[in-house]
């Protein structure tokens, strides 16, 4: 595998100032304006244009808390490929609405190559991933056959994009 030495592309809009308020808000969203302002050595009022223009330009989609998936019960986590009978516009339609009226399901992703959909779940235990394969996937409109992945140990797990 080679890796590129080449950095990353990034939005022509975004200057050195953007991108270090974007990677300190990816480290902590929960930081206020003026420790905000100081780690990227801007006034406060900047600071606040600039987040604001950020939020309102899109880049900044939105402000959430990461909960620990253990500590609220959901010992498990699943990531399953998905074959639909058909893939015909209406199907897939179908099927992306109803998977989100499903609360145990946290990504669903329309894949290329030989399956259709990645979705990525939570289970509390070994009963409830029974129910969800037994009553859940197949429900879900036009759903053929699916495939599990356990994750027996997250080796990294990260929210943050590379800027």
């Amino acid at each position: 595998m080679r890796i590129s030495a080449e950095p990353p592309q990034r939005h022509a809009s975004l200057d050195s100032i953007d991108l270090a308020i974007l990677d300190e808000l990816q480290r902590d969203g929960r930081l206020s304006n003026v420790e905000l302002a100081q780690r990227v050595h801007l006034s406060p009022s900047a600071c606040l244009r600039r987040v604001k223009a950020l939020e309102d330009g899109g880049v900044i989609a939105q402000y959430v808390a990461l909960l620990n998936p253990k500590a609220v019960g959901r010992h498990g986590l699943s990531y399953t490929i998905v074959n639909l009978d058909s893939t015909q516009p209406h199907r897939l339609e179908a099927f992306e609405r109803a998977v989100r009226d499903v609360p145990e399901i946290l990504d669903c992703f329309y894949v290329a190559g030989a399956n259709d959909y990645l979705v990525r779940f939570t289970y509390r235990d070994a009963e409830d991933l029974e129910r969800f394969h037994a009553e859940v996937l197949p429900r879900l409109p036009g759903v053929m056959r699916s495939n599990s992945m356990l994750v027996l140990r997250t080796v990294k797990r990260t929210t943050a994009l590379v800027l």
